[in-house]
């Protein structure tokens, strides 16, 4: 239980604009953090908000009858936002008109520190020797009422962040790292919304195995029929068919529903009193020409994936074995992982069809690098560029070619 209780969840309009008062006349930093449904529901919604700050306590928030927060926008913008691992919840807290202008984020903040475990009950076990209750992250919390054991659970991520964030600023600052942890918390904050995916029907598990563009057209149409169900219904898309269903599906193409409900899932009898559409789905793949039909392959932004370097551009390849190798060795040395010290999108960007050495930092920094990252990483890229493939390997020929075999008497 947190250890002065919480109020809540809250869902009538007169108790939010209260708490708007309090949060307007208080100050401090404020813990937050917000509850999702992802394994069940279509949405990225958030269906519970948790809020704590010293002078007012932990306040659990319903959002779902109240449509939107953004009563409690302006006085939560003054204040700093205290959140463990934010990229998650700060889609579904801007969704109810909710955004920060200052964060700290606990869990990044581990990372920079070097700390081996960063998940929200470790990092508060290592920093202020206390344990959470566990258990109900991945739990549906579109359920109504929500059940007393969650509430309780909510109300503890919230209660003892502040004093985690606290903790994480000390030991930053002691490493001298508290200025790279405000660059990426600035970083964040400034961040845009991220562009949709294209094609996102790609992702399909088990996609990765099919060859033949008429069986991608197959899966992209009963992809597509099963996100329409699901957006209509609210409903996680794996509960209306999963993957594995919708690859086999599209691999033997039944004609007929006699056909589509002996395969496995199809059989059940929500599949069956939808076998029309997940038959109208395959028909219109097969009536596609063939010029229509998907390519294997999107057209790649950037460079080709690093396993293919060595045979496209082996000088190429050389620069990131070396770098590779030299980020290694930083990121054991001062005991951060190798993605926080620069993504590995951003190092194989610089490193295949590289800049002049003299121009490497301002490259980085206007892809969106950190000036931390920059002082720490350029000189490893540009000592790269140095680097030269290793001749193969193997006798070295005479010149003029191989010799010609001698003939001997027997």
């Amino acid at each position: 239980m947190p250890r002065n209780g919480f109020r809540g969840p809250l869902s009538d309009p007169l108790e939010i604009q209260q708490l708007a008062r309090e949060l307007a006349a208080g100050s401090g930093p404020i813990a937050l953090d917000a509850e999702r449904a992802s394994g069940y529901r279509y949405s990225q919604r958030a269906y519970l908000v948790q809020l704590h700050r010293a002078d007012i306590g932990t306040v659990l928030i319903d959002p779902i009858p109240l449509g939107d927060l953004e009563v409690l926008a302006g006085p939560l913008a003054d204040a700093e936002w205290v959140l463990h691992a934010a990229t998650q919840d700060l889609a579904c807290l801007a969704e109810i008109g909710l955004r920060p202008r200052t964060l700290f984020d606990t869990e990044l903040a581990g990372r920079l520190a070097g700390l081996p475990r960063v998940g929200l009950g470790p990092l508060v076990e290592q920093m202020l020797g206390l344990s959470l209750r566990k258990g109900h992250g991945a739990d549906d919390w579109s359920r109504r009422p929500l059940p007393d054991s969650w509430l309780v659970y909510a109300a503890l991520d919230v209660d003892v962040l502040i004093e985690l964030r606290d903790a994480m600023e000390d030991l930053l600052r002691r490493q001298g790292r508290l200025d790279w942890a405000r660059q990426e918390f600035a970083a964040i904050v400034a961040a845009p919304d991220p562009k949709p995916r294209a094609d996102p029907w790609r992702r399909t598990s088990g996609i990765h195995k099919i060859r033949d563009r008429r069986t991608l057209a197959a899966i992209r149409e009963l992809w597509l029929e099963r996100d329409r169900a699901a957006a209509r219904r609210d409903v996680a898309p794996h509960r209306v068919l999963p993957d594995s269903a919708i690859v086999q599906a599209a691999t033997v193409r039944p004609t007929t529903a006699a056909e589509l409900v002996e395969l496995p899932v199809f059989g059940g009898r929500s599949q069956r009193r939808n076998a029309d559409i997940w038959l109208a789905a395959l028909r219109r793949a097969a009536a596609l020409p063939d010029s229509a039909l998907p390519p294997q392959h999107l057209p790649a932004d950037g460079p080709p994936p690093a396993a293919r370097w060595a045979s496209k551009d082996p000088s190429a390849h050389a620069r990131l074995v070396a770098a590779k190798a030299a980020l290694g060795d930083l990121s054991e040395r001062i005991g951060m992982p190798v993605e926080n010290l620069m993504t590995p999108s951003l190092v194989r960007l610089m490193l295949w069809q590289p800049p002049p050495a003299a121009e490497l930092p301002d490259r980085l920094r206007a892809e969106g690098a950190r000036e931390w990252q920059i002082e720490l990483v350029a000189p490893i890229l540009v000592a790269a560029l140095d680097a030269r493939p290793e001749p193969p390997s193997g006798p070295a020929e005479p010149p003029g070619g191989p010799a010609e075999p001698q003939v001997t008497d027997g």
